[in-house]
């Protein structure tokens, strides 16, 4: 456990992961953050548009049952206050001899900050496309209040993004919901320079260093599994996606897919995403 002023953090170094964040007594963070490659798939995926990845050939490949093993974790001083925590994981199918080497490295000072550098190495043989590449945690239910400055109201990805604009907006997590009749990946907000959640009373955090993020009351299985809205049951805890990049949505389900340049290749990812408590307004 690293105690600060007024913040606790418990590190789980079995699954190299921090496993609680408390602000001012108050949970802030249930779990995470763990890299993550999979989405939901969208109606687009789901239709096969020639040799580039699908939903069949994610599949095929794995993606949506990674698996998470620890290969070490270091843990040493940084000055009087600080800690730097360097963990080594291998995320890969059962089965397949295919995976990503990766690499957190995590930096907690004497203020409750936290600075999260991951570095993702493919190895073996890969689809031709992934999904998404970012980080996935899960928040306390009361932390629902949203501020970014990005691109808003509505959702927006790399080759949707013209229909918003960029500012500084504000909603619930239930707002950030886009109630697709067919169940999938929704919600995310793109050119996202930095973005807050918070709970009734203003106690939360600032996330910045990627320019995507997503937040729903249900996870990624949740969305992926449902045929219908109605199959949807709100957790008691909200999932957050902080996402370097995403494989453009594109327009299988009744034209061509992605653009070229809006496919997500896989390839050797380093990203850094910060941490920063907000105070009680």
């Amino acid at each position: 456990m690293i105690e600060g002023a007024d913040f606790t953090l418990t590190f789980d170094k079995v699954r190299a992961v921090i496993a609680e964040w408390r602000l001012g007594g108050t949970r802030i963070l249930r779990t995470g953050p763990r890299l993550n490659f999979w989405r939901a798939t969208t109606d687009n995926d789901r239709i096969a548009w020639g040799e580039n990845a699908t939903d069949k050939a994610w599949r095929n490949a794995g993606l949506h049952w990674l698996q998470h093993r620890t290969d070490g974790v270091e843990v040493e001083r940084i000055g009087e206050e600080g800690v730097r925590i360097t963990a080594r994981v291998r995320v890969a199918p059962p089965i397949h001899r295919h995976g990503f080497e990766c690499v957190y490295t995590y930096t907690i000072d004497g203020n409750g900050e936290i600075q999260i550098e991951s570095m993702v190495v493919p190895r073996g043989e890969m689809p031709s496309t992934l999904p998404r590449v970012g980080l996935q945690l899960t928040l306390a239910g009361s932390m629902d209040r949203v501020t970014w400055y990005g691109r808003g109201p509505g959702e927006a990805y790399s080759d949707s993004k013209q229909a918003q604009r960029l500012g500084l907006w504000t909603a619930t997590v239930d707002e950030l919901y886009t109630p697709y009749i067919y169940p999938q990946e929704n919600g995310n907000r793109t050119d996202v320079r930095w973005v807050e959640f918070a709970n009734a009373r203003g106690l939360g955090f600032r996330a910045s260093g990627v320019p995507n993020f997503s937040a729903h009351r249900f996870t990624t299985q949740d969305l992926d599994s449902a045929r219908h809205t109605t199959d949807l049951v709100p957790r008691e805890f909200i999932t957050l996606n902080l996402d370097l990049a995403h494989q453009g949505i594109g327009t299988a389900s009744c034209g061509p897919g992605p653009w070229p340049k809006y496919r997500l290749l896989p390839s050797v990812f380093r990203f850094g995403v910060q941490l920063t408590p907000l105070s009680e307004k």
